[in-house]
């Protein structure tokens, strides 16, 4: 019971400092006290949540003890396996419609228009949505079934505040693809027309 409250806690602490660290009000502050080094905070911030992603991951190994809470027929193992494979080939599908050096952090972010991916058509958050199809997929040992809901959690809560900041960056589009396209979760009778989807993508 402990090594699972220890990987909560772990999750806990990793989640609140990434969404501070992706926070507006810690970029604006960081402008306003080091405006030099403003343009290489996504860099550091990728760095930074990458490092400390690597004691959650240590925690998650000595925490699993492999040990199933809900066996699964070889059947069922192959479809989640294909599920799975799906959900990767969809993210690197998705990476052509996007700046990889400006998501790395290896030049500036934003072009101050509003774009989106084919997938945004029906779903705002794509790569949360491929990232719950993995993670919801693996076999569920207890480990990774606290992971699992704690990654959850965060996802829904950092959709959210993915959209506070896309609205206050991009103003009435983003509130109009908002009312109109599902968070999380792709939704039928929720999607944009292919005549109203542009070409590119900038949000996850």
């Amino acid at each position: 019971m402990i090594p699972l409250i220890m990987l909560a806690a772990g999750w806990a602490v990793y989640f609140v400092l990434h969404s501070l660290l992706a926070s507006l009000r810690t970029k604006h502050w960081i402008e306003r006290r080091w405006p030099a080094l403003h343009r290489y905070y996504r860099l550091v911030y990728n760095v930074i949540a990458i490092a400390a992603l690597v004691p959650v991951l240590v925690l998650l190994a000595r925490s699993s003890d492999g040990v199933l809470l809900l066996p699964r027929p070889p059947y069922v193992a192959i479809l989640a396996n294909v599920l799975a494979l799906a959900a990767v080939a969809g993210f690197v599908w998705t990476l052509r419609y996007y700046d990889g050096r400006a998501f790395l952090g290896l030049r500036s972010e934003g072009t101050g228009q509003f774009t989106l991916s084919p997938l945004h058509r029906h779903v705002r958050h794509p790569w949360y949505f491929l990232a719950l199809i993995v993670i919801w997929t693996r076999p569920l040992d207890a480990a990774w079934l606290v992971s699992a809901l704690a990654i959850t959690v965060y996802l829904i809560i950092g959709s959210r505040l993915e959209d506070t900041k896309l609205l206050a960056e991009f103003g009435e589009p983003y509130r109009r693809y908002r009312q109109q396209v599902p968070g999380l979760i792709p939704w039928p009778g929720r999607t944009l027309p292919l005549t109203e989807t542009p070409r590119t993508g900038s949000d996850r």
